[in-house]
């Protein structure tokens, strides 16, 4: 055995699980973790601004390929708090991560010492498990079952608080005999994808809705061999974006109350029979439950026994790992006479080239309708999205196209704003290659904007389109109901921009570019619709040339309303639809005139 400290024991545990890239801040609690990390020499690491934001960072970077786990480090005190915005994201949206703190002393735990809190109980709401380490000896488990934790059932996040004693302390450990413990997970049995491929047998008018689990165990390859076996057409939640292509014909569009496709809800509202795998039936998805399930049988397939029934009961239930079903239905299913959907797949494709919103605006200032337009051409097929919340959000998800899994990137369930600009660091650290775009609002674009440093000092390359009304656009649009417009605006006139090309944002406050520049990154604005697409093709070129991020201002319309709605089939349409192939000459299927 090798006597080494408690942290070279962590730094190598680490590297044998595979979690070789940090982000993160030191500090005095914490030092002696980042000692062992430069002495092992093989560790990655992203210095931050804010460690909420490297939080986030980790997040994106476990989200940019299977079996990544993203690690975000801190000191004691305020670093561990401000990670609770990332942890909760994360577990909201079933995301490993690990969080690791500096704490003071075990001895000084009681008494008030310097940012000594108890974070362990701070963050254990929003983590498969916090624990503070009291005994050096118990640093290797603790490593060892915090990977065995996020990587197991449903996962999610983990933070391990270490003190400074222990961190320092020496340990017996052999890592050449250390190995990752096994990873069980549920799986169907034959009975049970016998039982539901009998109950699709029985329906007339089936639908698959496709969740995240389904990225999450990688199986978007079963999720499209399974629905041409069967004919099915899939409805992908948004978490669950790209596990299909757009360009299917089996792809029949999104469903929900504000990102969704017309088309999709009108599927779903048309079909008899649901099958959900690796979802959770979330609210933005379902609308009124009274609605989203009337008339429908429900079957749902989960890894997480708890899911199942928690916001409906669904007439038939089956704990698995959404890989496994889907293989144990594809192996069921070739044994097996199969009706054919051949018809009801063709109603749903028609569908597709009926119900399309309009993109092709012109008019100034920019309608952001025409930005994601120029977007779907510029970025093609490969791009990698990077978006939260906001009616920016909202829009990209009706309007864009993603064809990948991991392609669409967002922070579905805690939406926190800030979340874009960071996450997309950790997705372009984890694929320095990819067409990563990231897409915000003005406000998003805003809470942690320091971030571009980051990736101005590190290299880490990708585009940031920025749509900017100087509103808040989304809550302002909910104001609409209490008759008000309050403590959303944005706006003021910026007192340096009143001459040259800055004056074009006089009226919307925050001079973007300038900020961007000065943080050693590049930018470029647009005020007119013709303009983007050229904008969109050098910001390619600046990026590939400097290898840093590149914003694109887009100066927007001040106020727009997003097509949403209080149920599925009751979406508000703010703007006229399309009525012609030119109202929307970037739609997958084109618009039967």
């Amino acid at each position: 055995m090798t006597v080494m400290r408690a942290v070279d024991a962590a730094v190598l545990i680490l590297e044998k699980e595979g979690a070789t890239q940090l982000f993160g801040l030191p500090g005095a609690a914490i030092n002696p973790f980042y000692s062992a990390v430069r002495d092992h020499g093989g560790i990655r690491h992203v210095l931050a601004r804010h460690v909420e934001a490297a939080s986030h960072m980790a997040e994106g970077y476990t989200r940019a390929a299977a079996g990544n786990i993203g690690v975000c480090v801190g000191t004691s005190g305020p670093a561990g708090t401000d990670m609770i915005t990332g942890l909760y994201s994360a577990s909201a949206d079933s995301v490993p991560m690990l969080a690791i703190t500096g704490q003071a002393p075990v001895a000084k735990l009681h008494k008030e010492d310097f940012q000594a809190v108890d974070i362990a109980a701070i963050a254990a709401p929003v983590a498969k498990w916090a624990v503070t380490v009291m005994e050096a000896g118990q640093v290797p488990g603790t490593f060892s079952k915090a990977f065995h934790l996020m990587r197991s059932g449903r996962p999610g996040p983990v933070l391990i608080d270490l003190p400074i004693d222990v961190q320092m302390a020496k340990i017996d450990f052999d890592i050449d005999t250390y190995e990752p413990l096994t990873v069980a997970r549920p799986e169907a049995t034959a009975a049970q994808a016998q039982r539901i491929l009998d109950m699709l047998a029985a329906a007339e008018r089936p639908v698959i809705v496709a969740g995240g689990g389904i990225v999450t165990a990688d199986a978007a390859e079963d999720l499209v061999a399974f629905a041409e076996l069967t004919g099915i057409p899939v409805i992908p939640t948004l978490m669950g974006w790209g596990a299909i292509p757009d360009d299917h014909p089996l792809m029949a569009g999104m469903v929900g109350l504000q990102t969704s496709h017309r088309y999709g809800n009108e599927t779903l509202l048309a079909a008899d029979f649901v099958l959900g795998i690796g979802n959770r039936w979330a609210n933005r998805h379902t609308g009124g439950i009274d609605t989203y399930t009337a008339g429908r049988t429900f079957v749902h397939v989960d890894i997480e026994p708890t899911q199942i029934g928690r916001v409906f009961a669904p007439d038939y239930g089956v704990v698995s790992d959404a890989g496994a079903a889907l293989r144990r239905l594809i192996e069921v299913g070739q044994g097996s006479r199969l009706p054919d959907r051949s018809a009801w797949a063709q109603e749903c494709r028609e569908r597709r080239g009926r119900l399309h919103r309009k993109t092709n605006f012109d008019v100034v200032p920019i309608k952001p309708q025409r930005v994601y337009q120029e977007m779907n051409a510029a970025f093609g097929t490969d791009a990698t999205y990077v978006s939260t919340i906001g009616l920016s959000q909202i829009q990209a998800a009706q309007l864009l196209h993603v064809y990948h899994p991991r392609h669409w990137i967002n922070a579905g369930q805690a939406g926190p704003l800030g979340w874009t600009l960071p996450a997309a660091l950790g997705v372009a650290t984890a694929s320095p290659d990819a067409n990563v775009v990231a897409l915000s609002g003005d406000y998003d674009f805003q809470f942690l904007l320091e971030e571009l440093a980051v990736g101005a000092q590190f290299n880490i390359p990708y585009i940031h389109v920025v749509v900017n009304n100087a509103y808040l656009g989304l809550i302002r649009q909910s104001q609409r109901g209490f008759d008000m417009d309050y403590c959303v605006q944005l706006a003021f006139d910026n007192i340096n921009a009143e001459e040259g090309a800055n004056a074009t944002v006089k009226g919307y406050g925050v001079d973007h570019v300038r900020v961007v520049e000065g943080l050693g990154c590049k930018a470029i604005r647009v005020t007119e619709p013709d303009a983007i697409r050229d904008a969109l093709e050098d910001a390619k070129k600046l990026r590939d040339e400097f290898r840093v991020p590149v914003v694109v201002e887009v100066i927007l319309e001040r106020v727009t309303n997003v097509s949403m709605g209080t149920e599925l089939d009751n979406i508000v349409e703010f703007e006229e639809l399309a009525a012609r192939g030119e109202d929307a000459p970037g739609a997958v299927v084109a618009l039967l005139d």
